[in-house]
């Protein structure tokens, strides 16, 4: 039995004339795989091999070298909380306490009991100014409060529609705004000044 269905496989095969290397389209091979069953088992790896004509064992070396992709179960939900300076001086530790608190979790890695979330913290993103920020579920989340992961975890947590369902379902990564002269042409987001309470 195929761990990828058809649809899932021929969309990969479709991926490598959209790159000048044919191997470029690993990566988002493995990405529609583990988007399909929810981590990289052996046999979807061997099946994106087969539907790009790439060696196994350099399917599985981009897989094991690239901390996005997971090779044992994950929640179906999966924060990944930037913990690197910029968040780290922002107060990103508060932010991973109140994920752990939020889902149910007591270290990253663990699932929760729901199997609905797990968390992992990360070293960059790409959106410094913008901190505390994370990935989830495809999307950038900045400025980060306890009250945003609350409202996160609750959204996920409550039943949704099947239309709802299938527009998640297949939602792409969009890129972090960039500021004038990062390729986009667009300037800084602008935000309410910080205050800081004192006392």
């Amino acid at each position: 039995m195929s761990a990828l269905p058809e649809s899932v496989l021929e969309e990969i095969r479709e991926l490598p004339a959209k790159y000048p290397q044919p191997r470029s389209a690993v990566m988002p091979a493995l990405d529609l795989a583990q988007e399909e069953v929810g981590y990289l088992t052996p046999e979807a790896m061997s099946e994106v091999a087969a539907a790009l004509d790439l060696d196994p064992g350099y399917v599985e070396g981009v897989a094991t070298f690239y901390t996005l992709f997971h090779l044992q179960p994950i929640g179906r939900h999966r924060f990944y909380v930037c913990t690197n300076l910029s968040c780290s001086l922002r107060g990103s530790s508060a932010i991973v306490e109140h994920v752990k608190g939020a889902i149910g979790v007591r270290e990253a890695g663990d699932v929760s009991k729901d199997g609905l979330f797990s968390y992992e913290e990360v070293e960059c993103l790409g959106a410094c100014e913008y901190a505390p920020m994370m990935r989830l579920d495809h999307e950038y989340h900045y400025d980060l409060t306890a009250q945003t992961i609350t409202a996160l975890v609750a959204e996920r947590r409550a039943p949704l529609s099947a239309a709802a369902k299938a527009s998640r379902s297949r939602a792409r990564v969009p890129s972090p705004p960039r500021g004038e002269g990062q390729g986009e042409g667009r300037g800084p987001k602008k935000r309410a000044p910080r205050t800081k309470n004192i006392g």
